[in-house]
């Protein structure tokens, strides 16, 4: 982790394309003006975490697709008038 001192309207800049401004200090809280292109998704750290573990949530979610391309392979092995499994 690189650590910097700035203070109030002083820069760091990340690449080519993005700046990060201190806008101001107010005790313990730093303001943050972030300058980046429109296709850079800039996310506080709870959002982006909460983001990861909706989209861990989804993906071990059974696939619904597959359960109904297996009921329909039963169906279609059944024999006339053999009973539901």
């Amino acid at each position: 982790m690189l650590i910097l001192s700035r203070r109030p309207g002083e820069s760091v800049t990340i690449g080519d394309d993005i700046t990060i401004t201190i806008a101001a200090i107010s005790g313990s809280q730093v303001r943050l003006g972030i300058t980046a292109p429109r296709e850079v998704r800039v996310l506080r750290e709870e959002i982006y975490k909460a983001m990861q573990e909706e989209n861990r949530a989804a993906a071990n979610v059974p696939d619904s697709g597959r359960k109904l391309a297996d009921a329909l392979k039963r169906l279609q092995s059944k024999k006339p008038g053999e009973p539901d499994k």
